[in-house]
């Protein structure tokens, strides 16, 4: 067995610079010396680290900081804008959406390609993600790294996709498909689309560091956020909730189980009960208090009730947040839902369980799965830095 190396100076830079970025991303504005104080560097290692991360467009300077006395006075410094950009893709079983997001978070440009996907060959929905891919890799901005939401099993140690039963899939290098494809040369990470949006929802939501995320489309699946940490499981395969068996007797899944959630619970069931044909419908009918619509969501409020009692009973999780079209659903769907959380999970009397939307709805997926590449580079700058200093 090889004995443990002391660090080399590389690594220690290394691991300093994602220190001072992590700094900047918690505290934008902060001088020299306040990420001197937060990080523990000395002022010296973090003056030169700073020099070398604005070179590389990481990081942009900005007004004199103002302060009475004597004494130095600093400059602020933030993430920079037009640093790297991270590119967000969702491949969904209706459509494929792309977006581009700068460094500090904002959003830059959207894309959204409507189409069916379900049982289309891989290579067929991929050839169109190069498409979406090169088409937004034209925008004038450096992009850093590419994020893939999928509906499916993402092995975490691989990012292979063992299965997507809403699409037809299995054992899908979707990764190193779109590399070659696409024609990329930077990082490309993917991940389950209900994870991804739950990590959106950690930093832009609603949720706050303890909550379960329901991403409530044609399939459902849960993001589960621990003291403000992603719990995936141990392959990575955690959150499945869509395929939790609710009624030994139901319909017969895709994924070859009966009687699973989202076949209960789903977008779809909901819809074809409600006597419609689309969300927009539905909505509109739920406005108008037509019973079929009202019925129809209260039926998959108590399904969901069952699924996720089990899970809160054993997670102990205090928030739900729904998301995907279930956020649209909210005002309908929420009540019901809670009434049965309250009913069903041992510990609600001391901890009731708290039902709110997601402010991200459908979005937070893509949003995440861009989100990704640039916390890849936040945690470690320096291949890219390497990139464009040499």
């Amino acid at each position: 067995m090889s004995r443990p190396r002391p660090a080399g100076q590389h690594t220690v830079r290394r691991h300093n610079s994602a220190l001072v970025l992590g700094a900047l991303s918690t505290a934008p504005g902060s001088s020299r010396a306040a990420v001197a104080a937060a990080t523990g560097l000395t002022k010296a290692t973090v003056s030169s680290l700073v020099d070398r991360l604005i070179g590389a467009g990481l990081i942009a300077e900005g007004e004199v900081e103002f302060r009475l006395g004597p004494g130095r006075r600093g400059t602020a410094l933030h993430l920079s804008p037009a640093g790297p950009h991270g590119l967000g893709v969702e491949i969904g079983v209706d459509h494929i959406t792309t977006w581009l997001v700068d460094f500090t978070g904002h959003v830059r440009r959207k894309w959204v390609r409507p189409g069916d996907n379900r049982n289309s060959a891989p290579a067929r929905v991929l050839a169109k993600v190069a498409t979406a891919v090169r088409a937004a890799a034209t925008e004038d901005v450096p992009i850093g790294g590419v994020g893939v939401a999928v509906p499916g099993l993402v092995e975490a140690a691989t990012g292979t996709l063992r299965v997507a039963p809403n699409l037809g899939w299995r054992e899908v290098d979707v990764r190193d498909e779109l590399v070659r494809r696409a024609a990329l040369d930077v990082p490309v990470l993917v991940g389950n689309e209900a994870n991804l949006a739950a990590l959106a929802e950690l930093r832009h939501g609603v949720g706050g560091r303890d909550f379960v995320h329901i991403s409530g489309e044609i399939g459902i699946g849960a993001g589960i956020v621990v003291h403000g940490a992603l719990f995936e499981g141990v392959s990575g395969f955690g959150g499945e909730l869509g395929h939790l068996p609710v009624d030994p007797r139901g319909p017969v899944c895709g994924c070859g189980s009966r009687g699973c959630l989202e076949r209960l619970a789903g977008q779809d069931r909901i819809v074809r009960a409600a006597g419609v044909t689309t969300v927009a419908e539905l909505l509109t009918a739920l406005a108008g208090n037509e019973k079929a619509a009202l019925a129809a969501v209260r039926t998959a409020a108590r399904w969901l009730g069952v699924a996720l009692s089990a899970a809160i009973n054993l997670l102990d999780l205090p928030t739900v947040v729904l998301g995907g079209t279930y956020a649209h659903l909210e005002p309908w769907l929420g009540p019901p839902l809670a009434a049965e959380l309250s009913r069903r999970v041992l510990g609600a009397q001391w901890s009731p369980v708290r039902v709110v939307a997601s402010e991200l709805g459908a979005d937070a997926a893509v949003l995440g799965a861009a989100g990704s590449a640039i916390r890849a580079i936040l945690a470690d700058p320096d291949p890219y830095v390497a990139s464009v200093l040499g």
